[in-house]
């Protein structure tokens, strides 16, 4: 469960300097356990809510998206334009000044809800103000460490503590650079529908066995009906951030697959060194006409599809075999 922090306010929703999404990386932020998710979901819902956001030193106009991933010991806050996802700005936050209040934060969240339970009304208050007072501690901090960085109030560094705390424990320290997991880059037309599904198809088949990224040729958006039909798989699409092939950092995958028409040409013009690439015909549900039934239909099917043939043809990736076939 997620330690509240303050009373809730509605957000409002002509304000500019503010969070309208959060995302997190699935690559470096891992979890199948769906406590540990809800805690996620909680914690981005409070941050939501009502906060006061937006990146210094640059010209854009909010509001904002924020996507996070954990690279070594740093969160990488990574500030994005809601309906595009363009960059706008990215800052890496060391964890390390924090370790000791994160510790506090599970201590004292434990002692707190152990007092609800069972405590008298005088125990409670005086939980309630070490919470508070760790919380207040933890807002300076990390105020003071992305000063001239994000402009945040005090309530949005306490939410955003809280998220901080709510993902670190469960992020994947892999170095990918030296890592020797087999990798594998999906790649279609928005990085909205076809490539995301297919990453998350392939960590959750292979969790902590492969490293699988997807992209787009183009910026997308994020597709609720990708939301609603991987969740019914257990699988929260709703942190997902489109991203486009030039935002890629890593040059060589063991394999790459185009699930889209314009896909293998971009990835030639990249220049990527692969293994292998290969193209797999697989239709666009974005494109079906109908009510929503039938393009539910349509969503599931392509995830039924991409679930059976990503398992069939990474299973000798991942077991070691070789990136053909």
């Amino acid at each position: 469960m997620v330690m509240g922090t303050e009373t809730r306010t509605k957000a409002d929703p002509t304000k500019t300097d503010r969070l309208v999404t959060v995302t997190l990386d699935p690559n470096t932020i891992t979890s199948i356990n769906p406590d540990e998710v809800h805690e996620w979901r909680i914690a981005i819902y409070d941050l939501l809510e009502d906060n006061s956001f937006r990146p210094a030193r640059v010209s854009a106009k909010g509001p904002f998206a924020l996507h996070m991933s954990i690279v070594g010991n740093s969160i990488v806050l990574d500030v994005r334009n809601p309906d595009t996802f363009q960059p706008i700005a990215a800052h890496y936050l060391s964890l390390t000044p924090f370790r000791r209040l994160i510790r506090d934060y599970f201590r004292i969240r434990d002692a707190y809800y152990e007092a609800i339970r069972s405590a008298q009304p005088f125990q409670i208050e005086t939980v309630d103000m070490a919470r508070r007072g760790m919380h207040n501690e933890a807002a300076e901090l990390l105020r003071t460490r992305l000063d001239n960085k994000l402009i945040i109030d005090l309530n949005t560094a306490r939410r955003l503590f809280t998220l901080i705390c709510a993902v670190q424990p469960y992020a994947s320290r892999i170095d990918e650079s030296k890592s020797e997991l087999p990798t594998v880059l999906f790649v279609c037309s928005m990085n909205s529908v076809r490539s995301p599904i297919a990453a998350a198809l392939a960590r959750k088949a292979f969790p902590g066995r492969i490293i699988a990224r997807s992209v787009g040729v183009n910026g997308g958006k994020a597709d609720q009906f990708v939301h609603q039909v991987m969740e019914e798989v257990g699988i929260d699409m709703s942190v997902h951030t489109p991203h486009i092939l030039d935002e890629l950092v890593a040059n060589h995958f063991d394999l790459v697959i185009c699930l889209s028409d314009d896909a293998p040409e971009a990835v030639a013009r990249k220049g990527l060194e692969a293994g292998a690439v290969e193209r797999w015909q697989v239709a666009d549900p974005s494109l079906v006409e109908g009510n929503r039934d039938v393009v539910l239909g349509a969503y599931r099917e392509l995830r039924d599809t991409l679930s059976r043939r990503v398992r069939e043809r990474l299973e000798s990736l991942v077991s070691g075999g070789s990136q053909t076939r």
